[in-house]
């Protein structure tokens, strides 16, 4: 079990109850007590006051389980985190209460080889927020490693601090795949993760964007935040050489990188047949376990295949990018609920619906 808590059933009557939303079985989730572990030195305790709902998280209430990670006790929910300092351990030194923090929710060993070569997100001994068994944030107060709380800028809200976990994912995907001023980019699918990724391209200097998806409501909210090319396409594989055309239309050029944001044989396989000879295919998401894709014919052009596994040292950059402007993620903020029971289930089942949903927003 992580910093974030101990399990409701170790909690004392009589002591001051933190609460927290527990996974406690298939489609349930119950407000419930969480006692929190002792502060250590090093260690700062934080009151939660914007708490994001990732896809993972709504994939561990449907299915108890996402890709390997399942689910075999009950286990507080929620990693996309920004709340306001409570307590610092005794060797803290940079933080103090009262200080708005936004939290990366992944601790590290920082002893294996990964590690020392600076590659902590791929740690084998990670630690990350409500990813069994390490019970995550969605609760008023947890305990974490104080440096991984960032502070934020004055013109920074805890909301947006929230959403610098999403925008590492596209930053960590742009770094890993060389974006910059030169490099065309299409981005396959238009959900949180694709609009995050289509920003974070911008930022590092893309100068033009093509985006992809199914949804008509989706292209449309991507073409309101900047993307220069939007393409409606289908589920059925017949079509992809006739949407690959179609892209290459929207981007007026060749696609330099393509980022598959959404993870299935379609999409994958529409990247690499749209992406140009000695371009890159960064796999983002992760919608299908295994994929049959046509690689072959990419490997005869050398389009390069990358992945990325969450993100690292990413919250200085994502923090920078809101303060100055070159990000605005407020627009992707749909949706708010409070924290009580009713909303709790309110709000996961909004997520978990799609329609105008981008990111749902739980304000403590």
């Amino acid at each position: 079990m992580g910093k974030g808590g101990k399990s409701h059933e170790e909690t004392k009557s009589g002591e001051d109850e933190n609460m927290a939303a527990w996974l406690v079985g298939l489609n349930t989730l119950k407000i419930q007590p969480f006692k929190l572990p002792p502060l250590g030195p090093h260690d700062a305790r934080v009151r939660m006051k914007a708490v994001g709902i990732c896809g993972s998280d709504v994939h561990y209430l449907k299915t108890m389980r996402c890709a390997d990670f399942v689910v075999k006790e009950p286990m507080v929910i929620g990693h996309e985190c920004a709340g306001i300092i409570e307590e610092v351990g005794s060797e803290v030194k940079n933080l103090v209460p009262g200080d708005r923090v936004a939290l990366e929710p992944g601790i590290s060993c920082w002893r294996c080889d990964l590690c020392k070569d600076g590659r902590y997100n791929l740690c084998p001994e990670m630690k990350f927020f409500a990813t069994p068994p390490v019970h995550g944030s969605l609760a008023h107060q947890v305990v974490h490693p104080a440096d991984l709380c960032f502070k934020l800028p004055d013109n920074v809200s805890l909301e947006e601090g929230a959403m610098c976990e999403p925008l590492s994912v596209g930053v960590h995907a742009c770094r890993r795949a060389n974006i910059g001023p030169e490099t065309n980019v299409l981005v396959m699918g238009a959900g949180p993760i694709g609009l995050v990724t289509m920003m974070a391209a911008r930022a590092f200097g893309a100068p033009r964007i093509v985006i992809v998806d199914v949804d008509d409501n989706r292209l449309s909210v991507a073409k309101n935040l900047g993307a220069d090319g939007i393409v409606k396409v289908s589920t059925d594989m017949q079509d992809v050489a006739e949407e690959v055309e179609r892209i290459c239309k929207a981007m007026g050029g060749g696609v330099d990188v393509s980022f598959d944001c959404a993870g299935f044989n379609k999409t994958m396989s529409t990247a690499l047949s749209a992406t140009r000879a000695g371009g890159k295919v960064c796999l983002v998401g992760m919608g299908h376990h295994e994929m049959t894709v046509p690689l072959t014919p990419a490997a005869t052009r050398e389009v390069d295949v990358i992945g990325i596994f969450r993100y690292r040292n990413t919250w200085p950059l994502c923090i920078e990018f809101l303060r100055s402007g070159k990000i605005d993620v407020k627009p992707l903020i749909t949706h708010r609920f409070g924290f009580s029971q009713k909303e709790v289930e309110e709000a996961f089942e909004t997520s978990a619906g799609g329609g105008s949903a981008i990111k749902v927003m739980f304000n403590l």
